[in-house]
């Protein structure tokens, strides 16, 4: 790393969290899963708790206080949240919530997609957004899974000026964000291309995936996070009271989805190179 604060240009997803139940026990499980510390960004007292999760002491994802089912959400970085809030409006979607300041860590709204997939928008003011991603214990990607491939296809890109690539086998449809990479290579990631030797040209401009859902799932954005073994990690998930809902092999990963106590759903994927 090069020392420099991580930033996220407009269109690239740049944080995640999960409302809970009780944030508190949420924190047990996640904290011995990643091993995360935790600081709660609400002051003492508060009716709600944000607990801003630290792996080494960056921050990584939060877990913030819920009713209902747990939920993981992705937030993607905007320029102006409501000049973005107006275009999910001009093309389709639906603004849930917002724009409203979150304090002084910047300005949200919740929106949904044509076909439902909700997804929130972050201003940054005073946070950033994710300062440790793609290692063990962070976030790895936010993935669509949606049932109509097509037209969400062209919302995002109305929104935020998405183009897709397919870069190859276990890389098919793609979401990239023009120049991110070379954004990276200019601040928090100086060695991104010198890393990425061996992959596909313009993965660095990755962000994500858009991928058909099954018939079996709503629309959303599937959180996934890296970890060094799968099996350790699946093992582990189980013993704190977690259910995995399956596994399976990517050209590239090893992954599982699983159910964590109280309901919120994430991918592990534990990274393996076509020649690993």
């Amino acid at each position: 790393m090069s020392g420099i604060p991580r930033t996220y240009p407009h269109g690239v997803p740049c944080w995640v969290d999960t409302e809970q139940p009780d944030p508190t026990v949420a924190s047990v499980f996640y904290g011995e899963l990643f091993g995360w510390t935790f600081t709660n960004a609400l002051p003492p007292g508060a009716p709600a708790q944000y607990l801003i999760a630290h792996l080494a002491g960056d921050d990584v994802a939060a877990i913030g206080t819920g009713t209902g089912t747990a939920v993981w959400n992705t937030y993607i970085a905007v320029t102006d949240a409501d000049a973005t809030a107006d275009s999910v409006l001009a093309n389709g979607g639906t603004v849930l919530s917002g724009p409203a300041d979150v304090g002084p860590g910047g300005r949200a709204a919740i929106c949904a997609d044509p076909q439902g997939a909700e997804f929130r928008l972050w201003q940054p003011y005073r946070r950033l957004g994710a300062q440790a991603v793609n290692t063990p214990g962070s976030w790895n990607f936010s993935d669509l899974r949606t049932t109509d491939p097509d037209a969400a296809s062209a919302f995002y890109t109305g929104v935020f000026g998405w183009t897709y690539a397919d870069l190859g086998p276990g890389l098919e449809a793609m979401i990239s964000v023009p120049g991110y990479g070379n954004h990276l290579a200019a601040t928090a990631d100086p060695d991104i291309y010198v890393r990425q030797a061996d992959v596909p040209d313009g993965f660095a401009d990755v962000i994500g995936a858009l991928q058909p859902a099954s018939d079996s799932e709503r629309p959303h954005w599937r959180v996934t996070f890296s970890v060094d073994n799968r099996a350790e990690s699946v093992e582990l998930a189980e013993k704190l009271g977690a259910t995995v809902l399956g596994t399976w092999e990517s050209e590239w990963a090893a992954l599982a989805t699983i159910r964590d106590p109280q309901g919120g759903e994430v991918t592990l994927s534990e990274f393996r190179p076509p020649d690993a």
